[in-house]
């Protein structure tokens, strides 16, 4: 039993976005978690269900889907191990069916959003979620209304997602940072809002531009080029946006 509860706590350290937690902590998390098994393509959770329960993905990719404007699922985000992120607030008169869908078998534990805050940070969910909501206060109606990254240009969407993957499923490459989840052209271009070859075009661009490299059916991102691709392109629509207020 000890050495299924050591393995259990080594287990939930190595997730990245839970680290921080103590042994004491992660201790109390591997009692309260239910573990349970999902085959790839299924359903992990959706929007219908409870969302007093925070969701650990230990193993495995899971994915974030929802509608689109004329009702077709497309992807959100690529999720590696760790805690899943919770779907936004629902807007009044907007639905977009979120769900999380496993990409490959997953193992996944629940646990009950109260106890994990109440293990995380030792405070009732309630005024967790006041201090929360005073604090953020609600982002997610501002980036409804933000399509499209902020107004970036696609080729600067197609670096940042590039970018985001390598951070979440990359490990380091003489080369650069590889991906180890299979992104495919369809995956990337729903998640920068563009279309399959649209995608292709931008990927064969910045191969030739050298800020990533295709190894068989895997990429691998060159992470200090794409920063600085992104900064160069900053600072000229700045100064560009500069210029024009002067000749006005």
């Amino acid at each position: 039993m000890r050495a299924v509860r050591v393995s259990g706590i080594r287990r939930l350290r190595g997730l990245k976005n839970i680290s921080w937690l103590t042994s004491r902590q992660l201790n109390r998390l591997v009692d309260a978690l239910t573990l349970s098994g999902v085959k790839k393509r299924d359903v992990i959770f959706d929007e219908k269900q409870s969302p007093e329960s925070a969701y650990l993905l230990l193993s495995g990719v899971a994915r974030i889907t929802c509608r689109n404007r004329k009702g077709n699922r497309t992807l959100v985000i690529m999720v590696a191990p760790g805690m899943i992120p919770g779907f936004p607030p629902p807007v009044s008169g907007i639905r977009y069916n979120f769900r999380c869908e496993a990409v490959t078998d997953c193992q996944i534990g629940v646990v009950g959003l109260e106890t994990f805050i109440e293990i995380a940070l030792g405070i009732a969910s309630e005024d967790f979620k006041r201090m929360a909501a005073s604090y953020s206060g609600r982002w997610d109606l501002v980036q409804l209304r933000c399509a499209n990254f902020m107004s970036c240009t696609l080729e600067e969407r197609v670096a940042l997602i590039l970018l985001e993957l390598s951070e979440n499923f990359g490990v380091r490459d003489r080369r650069g940072v590889r991906l180890t989840v299979r992104a495919s052209h369809q995956d990337l271009a729903e998640l920068v809002g563009a279309t399959r070859p649209r995608m292709t075009e931008y990927l064969a661009s910045f191969e030739r531009k050298h800020l990533m490299v295709r190894d068989g059916r895997q990429l691998i991102v060159r992470r200090d080029r794409l920063e600085t691709f992104l900064a160069h392109r900053h600072s000229s629509a700045s100064a560009g946006k500069l210029e024009e207020r002067l000749v006005s």
